[in-house]
């Protein structure tokens, strides 16, 4: 059974499993948004359709692209840098996106939900790009390193 589950899907079963658990989870949330508030839902989608696929989309896909030609050396035997700021820029940009009206204090409603202060998201939201670019950095690091050694040994 493993081995046809296996050579139908390509993956393990214990892999299917947890991709379907993760629908029904996200089914479970998005009927539960939809009951509550359809046209809030029906807003950010469409809204996250059109901006992100036919406007955000393209332009940091050129700006990747542009980014690549610059930074290309195809004789270079060091691991490249691009994918190591990629990374960690993505994410920040991703989490500025996410929590842009606390970070910048745009989220009246915050405060009257939840009664705490939105003063710290700033703070936060730069010590999380910190660290993710410290890691990555440290990725790098251990990348150059093992580069320069495997090329020692040839």
């Amino acid at each position: 059974m493993i081995d046809f589950v296996r050579r139908r899907y390509g993956a393990s079963p214990l892999h299917l499993l947890v991709f379907l658990a993760s629908f029904a989870l996200a089914g479970y949330a998005a009927w539960s948004l939809v009951h509550v508030r359809p046209i809030a839902v029906a807003t950010w989608f469409v809204g996250a359709a059109v901006l992100h696929d036919l406007l955000v989309l393209p332009l940091y896909s050129i700006a990747d692209r542009g980014v690549q030609r610059v930074g290309r050396r195809p004789d270079a035997p060091a691991p490249r840098a691009l994918n190591y700021v990629r990374v960690p820029a993505a994410l920040s940009a991703l989490l500025l996106v996410v929590f842009l009206p606390s970070i910048a204090r745009l989220s009246h409603r915050y405060h009257a939900t939840t009664g705490l202060s939105s003063a710290g998201y700033f703070g936060r939201w730069l010590a999380i790009t910190g660290v993710l670019f410290l890691g990555s950095a440290i990725l790098y690091a251990a990348s150059l390193r093992r580069a320069a050694r495997h090329h020692n040994e040839t």
